[in-house]
């Protein structure tokens, strides 16, 4: 099952993709809008182009677990694209994403790719959606290890 993960900003939407399997994202885009209702449409295209089946969007919850401002503008957001797309959208926290993104190409650039600084920020989106989407779908996984071998 193809799954879209999201990593929305008012400014760069982050977008990661899944394999047909559903077992690995990869990073895919950013999107560089004026608001996160700029991207509905774009986002809308890219599902349909790329078979997409199922989304995932970042919730950012803050560090208490509350929610604020920005949680509820996600799911707010996040209610638009279900309605607009009829496929399901799934809330996931993000808490860290970015944080682990940047990690991951902080590591790449050890690892001999060239990055500036300026790359580096607009790819960090696409990453940190693709933590987002991976960590969404190892749980799935396990999940479903679990049921079939309850053993493990």
């Amino acid at each position: 099952m193809r799954t879209l993960g999201i990593d929305l900003g008012s400014r760069r939407v982050g977008l990661a993709l899944s394999d047909a399997g559903g077992k690995l994202a990869s990073p895919l885009e950013v999107l560089e809008v004026h608001s996160a209702d700029a991207a509905l449409d774009p986002v809308l295209r890219t599902m349909a182009a790329e078979g997409v089946e199922r989304v995932v969007v970042g919730l950012p919850l803050n560090m208490d677990d509350s929610i604020g401002p920005a949680a509820r503008e996600a799911m707010a957001w996040a209610a638009q694209l279900r309605l607009r797309s009829q496929k399901p959208v799934l809330m996931v926290d993000e808490r860290l994403s970015t944080f682990e993104a940047e990690q991951t190409l902080n590591e790449r650039r050890q690892g001999g790719e060239n990055l500036t600084r300026k790359k580096k920020k607009k790819r960090l989106d696409a990453v940190a959606a693709a933590v987002l989407l991976q960590a969404f779908l190892d749980g799935r996984a396990a999940a479903i290890e679990r049921a079939e071998h309850p053993d493990v």
